[in-house]
């Protein structure tokens, strides 16, 4: 390793967060603010709510229902037939 390239690292750097919950982790910083930790965000306090007020799902359904398959169109294979002796 090269000498004096590297940043300085703390292992016991502070995580300040919004909600005032405070941990260590190692950084390069000493001091480190955010604004939201696994303490206060939604998914993780299990208070996530799914908004659909537009009824956004049930409209594409609707619309998805509404949609026929469309139709194949086959295509006719034309039969070949040779005979044995043609073929020797």
């Amino acid at each position: 390793m090269k000498v004096d390239i590297h940043p300085q690292y703390f292992p016991k750097a502070s995580v300040k967060c919004a909600c005032g919950n405070t941990f260590f982790v190692g950084s390069t910083k000493e001091f480190i603010e955010t604004e939201i930790c696994a303490k206060c965000h939604p998914f993780y306090t299990k208070k996530e709510k799914v908004l659909d007020t537009l009824g956004r799902v049930q409209k594409f359904k609707d619309k998805l229902a509404k949609v026929q398959p469309k139709k194949v169109k086959k295509v006719k294979v034309k039969k070949e037939i040779k005979d044995i002796k043609d073929i020797k």
